[in-house]
Formats: C-alpha cells, sequence, structure tokens
C-alpha cells in the first residue's frame, strides 16, 4: 500500500490492541514518529519493539494513560509538548461501547464511556489543533461507527456517543477547510478486536443482524481508512456490505427505521 506522503508524526490512542495497534502497524513504515497512547503500557511496549525491530526509521513512544482522567490527558499532552513534538495526524481511536437494556446499565461504565468516546477525543483535538494550523497541514481521523447512523435498543449510550463523534467530525472538517486540515469520520460496523468483550455484559448475549458475513477485518477497515483520509473524504463505511447498508439507511425514512430497530433482535434479561 503507497501513501501520497509521509507523517512525520502520528499520535493514535487506543493503541494497545484492536484498530488502534493496526493503525501503528500500518502507518509505521510511513512515518517518522509514533506517539501510542493506552492504559496497557507493557502491551504498547511490546507493540513498538516490533515496530522498530521492523521498522528501524520509525521512532515510537508509548505513554501510559487513562483518557477518561483530564490530568491523564494534559500529561500526555505535556509529554508531547517536552518532546517538542507536533502531531500532523490524529487518530482519536480509543473507545468503548456497552451493550445491553440502558436502565440495568452501570452508571459508572456510562460515564466512562461517554468520557472516553467524546470527552477525550473532543479534548485531544481542542489541544493539539493550534500545531496542525500553524503548521498548515494536518489530518484527524475520528473513530465513530456505523451505529452513528442509528438509535440503536440495547446500545442506546453508544451509539449517542458515537452520533456525536460523527457529526463533530463533519462539523469540524468544514470549519478546518482552509486550513489545509482533514478530517474523517471512520464509521465501521463489526470488526473483531477486543471491543465486543469489553461492551459485552455477562448477563445479555449480543445478536449481529448479518452474522459473520457483515464483519470487516480489521486491516482492511485500516487500509480504508488511511486511503480515505488521503482522499480528503468526509466519512467512511469499510467494506461493501456495511457501505451498502449505510448509503440504504440514509434514504429511508425516520419512521422506518424506528420500525426496524423495534424489531432488531434482541437478547436481554427483559426480552
Amino acid at each position: 500500500m503507497a501513501l501520497a506522503s509521509l507523517y512525520r508524526c502520528v499520535l493514535i490512542t487506543g493503541a494497545s490492541s484492536g484498530l488502534g495497534a493496526e493503525f501503528a502497524r500500518q502507518l509505521a513504515p510511513v512515518s517518522e514518529i509514533l506517539v501510542l497512547v493506552a492504559r496497557r503500557v507493557e502491551l504498547l511496549k511490546s507493540l513498538a519493539a516490533q515496530l522498530e525491530t521492523s521498522y528501524p526509521s520509525v521512532k515510537v513512544h508509548c505513554l501510559q494513560a487513562d483518557l477518561t482522567q483530564i490530568d491523564q490527558r494534559e500529561r500526555v499532552l505535556e509529554s508531547i509538548r517536552s518532546m517538542h513534538l507536533e502531531p500532523d495526524l490524529l487518530i482519536n481511536n480509543a473507545g468503548i461501547g456497552d451493550y445491553g437494556e440502558f436502565l440495568s446499565s452501570d452508571w459508572q461504565k456510562v460515564e466512562t464511556m461517554m468520557r472516553i468516546n467524546m470527552e477525550a477525543l473532543t479534548h485531544l483535538t481542542h489541544s493539539l489543533l493550534a500545531g496542525m494550523i500553524k503548521q498548515g497541514a494536518g489530518s484527524i481521523i475520528n473513530v465513530s461507527s456505523l451505529a452513528s447512523i442509528l438509535s440503536i435498543p440495547d446500545f442506546a449510550v453508544y451509539a449517542a456517543t458515537k452520533a456525536y463523534v460523527t457529526s463533530f467530525s463533519e462539523a469540524l472538517r468544514i470549519e478546518l477547510m482552509d486550513h489545509g486540515i482533514k478530517v474523517l469520520a471512520l464509521c465501521p460496523g463489526p470488526v473483531h478486536t477486543g471491543f465486543g468483550q469489553v461492551a459485552q455484559r455477562k448477563e445479555v448475549s449480543n445478536v449481529t443482524p448479518g452474522g459473520e458475513s457483515v464483519y470487516v477485518d480489521a486491516v482492511q477497515v485500516v487500509e480504508e481508512a488511511i486511503s480515505s483520509i488521503q482522499k480528503n473524504k468526509p466519512r467512511h463505511y469499510p467494506g461493501k456490505k456495511i457501505a451498502f447498508m449505510a448509503a440504504v439507511m440514509s434514504f429511508l425514512p425516520v419512521s422506518l427505521l424506528r420500525r426496524m430497530m423495534s424489531r432488531r433482535p434482541r437478547r436481554s434479561p427483559s426480552s
């Protein structure tokens, strides 16, 4: 895969596994510096060692942080400043889900989800934008979800947080056009990562309409994301089936979408 430009400094949140780690693997050959941020620092260090061995030209920095905490986000930003780094690609990938009825949800998990999915993403973007504008160029990939265009029962808060991410990304892209900064809302459907295990509750069995046929491999998701930001696309749904589903849903009236969601397969304690 050939990219149109070389990134000087890439910052990836949620980089210890899943899509974040895959972004690091695919961007390492074409980046000078990678800044990897996650809670699980041992996984970050292991990934960094692999990348620097495979690609000696890249320098990898690992920053441990719980992005729900503002002081730890500030510590990440201070570390970047102290190293005199100004990312020209920010990938806001960190995020969690929660599958199950809102009534029975654990408030601490719901609050954590809102802080990571929305607050941390917005804070880091706000803090790093000035550097991109000063450079006269930069790119931001905000990892949203196909769920951002649907009100999904049993995924109510998660879908709402991703609706925020997609809407924020679209508006920000327009604001930043004159500064030469690209913004992409990446909206994958189901992907085999650790996300599902964290989102799952013990008493609830998730049901994915379409089953395995709608899953897209993480490698493909990241490849398409990098291609899309290079082409300055505003939004991307990885995988032909997911892209088709998104296109169909965009033309359906809200009343019909409501009816479809009310009949969506569910398995929960009250079902």
